[in-house]
């Protein structure tokens, strides 16, 4: 299941079922896992972990070298959880000695054609990312969060559980969980209330996230009055805490 044209490094560990296309590169410490498909021309960098069952396509550039002025050749990772799709053209580079060394793209990822994640960034579990999207280095999102098309957002940045992204936004401080952002420099635009109720959040759950979201964003507060005012007035369920907990200790600021 390995074409005879590929090229791969004797200390590269590759499980079992794992298919590797023609003139695929795979350069050494690298470890595949078994079910894995990696299409034709694709090039798997150094110090690079693939779990299983995961989809490669063709043309993609897996653990190049950090794009950091900063960098200089230090030993650094890439680990991509199981069940990850990774289209056409995508490109993601390992970690810097700055940010901890590793970039982490979690469990049932897609990523979508000409996707670019950089450097010491850490994507959740079942995140999407549609075409064209751009991650700078260290950014942090959670788990469902989907980012739309030709999105672009800024280091440092961090999105939360079950957020929505619309396409074409440059995002440049936090975004919450659980809502909808758009635009260039990108909104809040409410709770992303058909992705929730997607994910099977009871009506008690969103209704009790609106009242939180209003307190937050829609009557003036500071961050520090909109917190303890949840605390007092919404129950706190674990989607209230997560909500107000993210707002309450993002660095970057949030975006409203």
């Amino acid at each position: 299941m390995i074409h005879p044209t590929a090229i791969i490094d004797g200390s590269a560990e590759i499980g079992t079922n794992v298919t590797i296309g023609p003139y695929t590169i795979i350069k050494s410490d690298v470890h595949i896992g078994s079910g894995t498909t990696i299409g034709p021309y694709t090039t798997i960098e150094n110090y690079v972990s693939i779990g299983e069952d995961c989809q490669i396509f063709q043309y993609a550039a897996i653990g190049c070298a950090p794009q950091d002025l900063k960098f200089h050749g230090e030993k650094s990772y890439l680990k991509i959880g199981r069940g990850s799709i990774i289209r056409e053209f995508v490109t993601i580079n390992r970690g810097t000695e700055a940010g901890g060394g590793i970039t982490e793209v979690g469990e049932e990822n897609y990523l979508m054609a000409y996707t670019h994640i950089a450097h010491d960034c850490k994507t959740g579990r079942q995140v999407i990312l549609a075409n064209n999207s751009t991650l700078a280095g260290h950014i942090e999102i959670g788990d469902h969060a989907t980012i739309g098309g030709l999105v672009a957002i800024h280091q440092f940045v961090k999105i939360g559980d079950f957020a929505y992204i619309g396409g074409k936004s440059a995002v440049v401080k936090d975004i919450p969980p659980y809502v909808i952002a758009a635009g260039d420099r990108a909104a809040l635009h409410g709770l992303n209330n058909v992705g929730l109720k997607r994910h099977h959040f009871s009506s008690f759950a969103l209704g009790e996230l609106k009242k939180a979201y209003r307190i937050f964003f829609r009557i003036g507060l500071t961050v520090k009055q909109a917190s303890e005012r949840v605390k007092a007035e919404v129950e706190q369920i674990p989607e209230v805490k997560n909500f107000t907990e993210f707002i309450v200790n993002s660095s970057r600021g949030i975006t409203r």
